[in-house]
């Protein structure tokens, strides 16, 4: 699991069926964490309504199909919880 700061949106009028009407956000992630393979910001499927400048949990690969009940959907991260307090995490 990652931690992360919501940055901004991403809009797509065309997707795979299975994520019509899931919102896509894009998430930099926190320096520490190297699990990314060097990336410092990543896309994430969010079903729990984070907003722009939250800090978030992200979960990757087959926990964040499993996390959002998206078990068959091409799915590789997904905002999973909002921080409610990111006091000293960058």
């Amino acid at each position: 699991m990652l931690i992360g700061k919501v940055k901004g949106s991403v809009v797509s009028t065309r997707k795979c069926e299975r994520l019509v009407g899931n919102k896509f956000m894009i998430v930099e992630v926190l320096k520490q964490h190297v699990q990314t393979g060097g990336a410092d910001q990543i896309i994430a499927i969010d079903k729990i309504g984070a907003g722009i400048g939250d800090y978030v949990l992200v979960a990757q690969g087959s926990a964040a199909r499993v996390g959002t009940d998206m078990e068959d959907a091409p799915i590789d991260a997904a905002i999973v919880g909002i921080i409610d307090d990111g006091t000293g995490l960058e």
